[in-house]
């Protein structure tokens, strides 16, 4: 074998070493990390994007009577309170209590109460649509009737309930009325009553939740407890300002203790 021979042999066997060990440290790597997708955000629904907590009121179609007014107070806790009452036919107000769950979409919910009865409505902005025993919107010429609308928070037009004067809680007594106060947005009319008298007169309503009423006028009957009303004109007297959710509302005088507070009562 001449010499050009055998360095063509030893060149081929060189190449392959080579490639043999570049084949080798390949394979003895660590494999790069696979790249982990970016989290996809969860769709926009109901139950996540909207504040649907809260208390939602209409009348809806009655077969009998002039209709149902309604309020359905959904709770953050998945609980909701139900109170009915049949316009032209009664003023007997009917509660129901029970719990509610979403549906997998998170557009809808079904409410139980105690008695097992099942209601189901969609959720809008500010807004419930009562579905039919099927989970269907309700169409038709009446489609408007089913649907429930959220209560703002707003001082007027609404029935507030004394419930505490002075730091002290207020009961309704023998002979006596429940107290109250409505405050009608039509001429910033007050009214209510004081536990024994009926009063209305003024109010003014200014910026910094600022609030000045008039002197009140009442009927003159004489109960056996007079004290509460006469604490009561008093408040109305000297309140200048407020606190407001809700479902309370708070009397103060400057930033002295608060002077009143009441609760709202829907359905009045």
């Amino acid at each position: 074998m001449n010499t050009r021979k055998i360095l063509n042999f030893s060149l081929i066997g060189l190449l392959l070493v080579m490639s043999c060990n570049d084949k080798a440290k390949q394979e003895n790597q660590p494999a790069e990390p696979a790249m982990e997708a970016a989290p996809v955000p969860d769709a926009a629904t109901s139950k996540n994007s909207l504040d649907w907590n809260g208390t939602y009121q209409g009348t809806l179609p009655c077969a009998d009577c002039e209709g149902i007014a309604t309020a359905l107070t959904l709770n953050n806790d998945l609980t909701f309170k139900h109170q009915s009452k049949y316009l032209g036919k009664s003023d007997s107000i009917f509660v129901s209590t029970g719990s509610f769950k979403w549906n997998d979409k998170g557009s809808d919910i079904a409410l139980t109460d105690t008695d097992g009865t099942v209601k189901q409505f969609k959720v809008g902005e500010n807004q419930l649509f009562m579905l039919d025993q099927e989970g269907n919107r309700i169409t038709g010429d009446l489609a408007e009737k089913y649907i429930l609308k959220k209560d703002q928070v707003e001082i007027t037009e609404k029935y507030w309930k004394l419930v505490e004067l002075n730091g002290q809680p207020v009961t309704t007594g023998k002979g006596n009325r429940e107290a109250y106060l409505i405050l009608k947005s039509e001429n910033n009319r007050a009214h209510g009553n004081g536990s024994c008298n009926m009063f209305n007169g003024n109010y003014e309503l200014m910026e910094g939740n600022r609030i000045k009423f008039s002197k009140m006028a009442s009927t003159l009957m004489a109960c056996q407890d007079m004290e509460t009303e006469r604490n009561f004109m008093n408040v109305l007297e000297t309140a200048d300002n407020y606190n407001l959710t809700e479902t309370t509302l708070v009397l103060n005088k400057a930033r002295m203790a608060p002077l009143a507070r009441f609760e709202v009562v829907y359905l009045y």
